[in-house]
């Protein structure tokens, strides 16, 4: 059974009931005004209680009754097109997963009353990882089976990663260099040196020239739910796309406890040689960077901040560096 707590399955939230859209309209959301759009859309579900679940960093989440959830965009214009993806892709997808995923269930449609669409999924209960630490060693054949289970070639008309995820990692160099520049600047890095070599290091791995593979392709703690320390959960497939599985593989230095690398490496399959796993430091190193960042202060013109992803980004640049 879901458990029946009301956990946030993204990231945290302000402790506001009440998140204001701020892309393209001025929308004010609430309680009442998800109840609406379903009395709208899906009146038979509008009579379950409704609680404010996350603000996430392109939607935000209410929990509807004890298995379900609405999702809605409120900060960016990609939202759009990334719900309409999840809903497209993840429902074949997520039955063969080992992991439970949220597995959209209902489109909302764009209306005078909301102009976005809007997904109902499944509720997967746990906490994100950048708030409940994985502590088990358990957890690296967790994520391994996951990934390797994940990572199967993807269906024709898989779209390439946004951002250039999941591509080659040397197109990524300007995105870096942003991050690592930033990241100098505030006072972040205690040995930049050490993080540059990491990048210089994996940007002349060679590439993948395997088929692309089907990629989660936004893998860090936040995304990433947990239990009892170990992984029970994995959410936000937005940015599902296919490419190199180098990618994903990546999330290793960010979630796992130390010790957990060398049993998440032994148990993924097909397994990865050494010019994946560079690669895999890579887009590690860069991730790492941007979560420092955003955990300092925001980032792109986001007011705030999220703080809790700072301290598993440190702790991945001291793994990658160590």
């Amino acid at each position: 059974m879901p458990d029946q707590t009301p956990v946030p399955q993204a990231f945290p939230g302000d402790g506001s009931s009440r998140v204001r859209l701020v892309a393209e309209t001025e929308t004010e959301i609430s309680a009442d005004f998800v109840a609406a759009l379903l009395r709208d859309q899906h009146p038979d579900l509008a009579g379950l209680p409704l609680a404010f679940g996350a603000r996430g960093w392109d939607n935000q989440l209410w929990r509807l009754g004890d298995d379900l959830a609405v999702r809605l965009p409120w900060a960016t214009t990609d939202a759009d097109e990334l719900l309409r993806k999840e809903h497209a892709l993840l429902p074949a997808l997520a039955p063969r997963l080992p992991l439970p995923i949220p597995t959209p269930l209902r489109l909302g449609e764009p209306s005078d009353r909301f102009p976005h669409p809007w997904l109902i999924t499944t509720w997967v209960p746990g906490t994100p990882a950048d708030r409940d630490p994985v502590t088990r060693l358990e957890a690296a054949s967790t994520l391994s089976a996951f990934l390797s289970t994940l990572h199967g070639t993807a269906a024709d008309g898989v779209p390439a990663g946004r951002h250039k995820r999941g591509g080659d990692l040397a197109d990524t160099s300007e995105g870096f260099d942003f991050f690592f520049e930033d990241a100098v600047k505030r006072g972040l890095l205690p040995n930049p040196g050490a993080v540059r070599a990491v990048w210089d290091e994996a940007v002349t791995a060679p590439k993948w020239t395997g088929p692309p593979v089907w990629l989660h392709g936004d893998l860090h703690p936040a995304n990433l739910l947990t239990r009892d320390g170990d992984l029970c959960g994995v959410i936000d497939f937005g940015d599902t796309c296919a490419g190199d599985p180098a990618c994903d593989l990546a999330a290793a230095w960010h979630v796992l406890p130390d010790g957990g690398l060398d049993l998440f490496h032994r148990g993924y399959t097909p397994g990865a040689d050494a010019a994946s796993l560079l690669r895999a430091r890579g887009w590690a190193v860069t991730k790492a960077l941007a979560c420092l960042i955003i955990g300092d202060n925001g980032v792109h013109g986001r007011p705030g901040g999220k703080p809790s992803w700072g301290p598993p980004a440190s702790a991945a640049l001291r793994r990658l560096t160590s």
